[in-house]
């Protein structure tokens, strides 16, 4: 995962857990198929990331906890980063027998009927966790108006931010107060490039993208978009709003006074948070965040952002870290009793995601952590992709006030005009792909600024139009409606 990118998913919790937000690997563990028993099944699970070095120590206190309370026990199989889709993708498609997977291609496989319907099985056999769910997480991960996952309750609104490395600001007394999009940035990076010529005036590199408060209805490569402060019945191409040209022109004209690196559309070179190697990055940060206080955590030094996006629940987000049950099991009620069970018990989450209590952590008052010198980033499981965050210990430096002002940014937070809608490509999956390969040639070279956008941009728009961009903008549009 790159740094510059989108280091913090979700929370606090995922910060300090650290140890699975990087690396790719195989299958980890000993496979086992679930026990047919309906009485104490050992399910099956398929989670994402490195298997903890102490799996087996976090496992059996898990287990004992989850055989006291459900009569039931977990198997959880690791499948690394990199292999996770095309291996989850296998094992749907050959009607592989397991219990629970952190969802992949999870519209398409609801779809196809490779998931369980969990639409009455939740608010019975999950009610706790069910209830806990804010209604944009139901919206999301619903498909033809019926529930097929249990979300990680977490981060259901993000904004994206412009972080500044707070030593250079410090230094130079440099004012942020009034940054609000990339134009606010300029006189900033002006400084850092005439005084610390060892230091990357903005951090982008493969893979960035230019944030300017749209949402995608498919994903933010393509040209479908909606502007949620705009006019929000209309699917228009993002590429050609004013916010995303203006957004192309900031970043070109710092890539061209040096402030982006030359190479930076062709390079994958990181600028790790807890240097100084960078002076501003761009973060994604959503409640569960704290503010600045998971990124200055991960990051070992004081760090200071600025939204440049508004805060918005969005599908992406719903669907984040969402929990699966497979059709083909045989466990299916004691999945989703043991799922809601993981997403309601403090003692059984606090102690896969902290760790072993005593070692790694012990509790404070009622609902906060203080970690021990025993605390290591590959010894526990991550908070953001294993269970309801609400449910974690905070640490113990976040205040209630902290946590007030978490629960009232949640519920203050808007949602995408867009959320729940899945558009049906079966008709445009030609059309689709020309696009993409369209959208190849030039997404990195705009974001990144290395290429005009007065001259990219209509070339490219050129090109969609013959690839078929009329056609499915029509039936997403047709489509969209009737999802209004």
């Amino acid at each position: 995962m790159k740094t510059w990118r989108k280091v913090v998913a979700t929370s606090l919790m995922s910060v300090l857990a650290v140890g699975t937000l990087a690396g790719c690997g195989s299958l980890s563990g000993e496979k086992k198929s679930s026990k047919d028993d309906k009485d104490s099944p050992t399910l099956l699970m398929y989670q994402i990331g490195d298997k903890p070095k102490n799996y087996e120590a976090l496992i059996e206190v898990a287990n004992k906890r989850i055989e006291e309370k459900i009569n039931a026990k977990v198997n959880i199989q690791y499948i690394g980063w990199g292999d996770y889709e095309q291996k989850m993708s296998v094992i749907v498609s050959s009607g592989e027998n397991y219990d629970i997977a952190l969802a992949k291609n999870f519209v398409a496989n609801a779809q196809k009927g490779a998931y369980a319907d969990l639409t009455d099985l939740l608010p019975k056999y999950a009610k706790e966790a069910y209830d806990d769910l804010d209604e944009s997480y139901i919206k999301g991960n619903s498909v033809d108006g019926k529930m097929y996952a249990l979300p990680v309750n977490a981060n259901i609104f993000s904004q994206q931010m412009l972080t500044f490395n707070k030593q250079y600001l410090d230094k130079y007394d440099l004012d942020i107060s009034k940054v609000n999009s990339y134009a606010d940035i300029a006189p900033l990076l002006k400084t850092i490039k005439e005084k610390e010529p060892n230091v990357m005036p903005m951090a982008a590199g493969q893979g960035f993208r230019a944030e300017v408060g749209l949402d995608f209805p498919l994903a933010n490569g393509l040209p479908f978009a909606i502007d949620v402060d705009g006019d929000a019945t209309k699917i228009i191409n993002p590429f050609s709003s004013d916010k995303m040209m203006a957004a192309y022109e900031s970043l070109h004209d710092y890539y061209q006074a040096g402030y982006i690196a030359k190479d930076a559309a062709t390079s994958n070179t990181e600028y790790p948070l807890n240097t100084g190697s960078w002076f501003v990055r761009q973060e994604t940060q959503g409640p569960f965040d704290y503010g600045d206080t998971a990124l200055t955590t991960a990051a070992g030094q004081a760090l200071v952002s600025r939204a440049i996006t508004p805060a918005l629940k969005t599908t992406q987000a719903a669907q984040m870290a969402s929990f699966v049950v497979s059709s083909g099991s045989k466990n299916t009620e004691k999945a989703v009793e043991f799922l809601g069970l993981l997403n309601s018990d403090p003692e059984l989450l606090n102690g896969l995601v902290l760790g072993i209590e005593g070692e790694a952590w012990e509790k404070v008052g009622d609902n906060r952590s203080k970690l021990l010198d025993g605390y290591k980033p590959d010894m526990h499981m991550s908070a953001w992709n294993t269970a309801n965050n609400k449910v974690l210990y905070v640490d113990e430096s976040i205040s209630d006030k902290q946590i007030k002002e978490r629960d009232d940014a949640i519920a203050a937070a808007k949602e995408s005009p867009i959320l729940g809608f899945v558009f049906d490509t079966k008709d445009v999956k030609n059309e689709i792909s020309n696009l993409n390969n369209v959208m190849s040639q030039y997404l990195d070279g705009l974001n990144t600024g290395t290429l005009d956008p007065k001259k990219a941009v209509p070339e490219m728009n050129d090109k969609l139009e013959k690839a078929g961009l009329a056609k499915v903008t029509k039936e997403m549009q047709k489509q969209y409606d009737a999802f209004r």
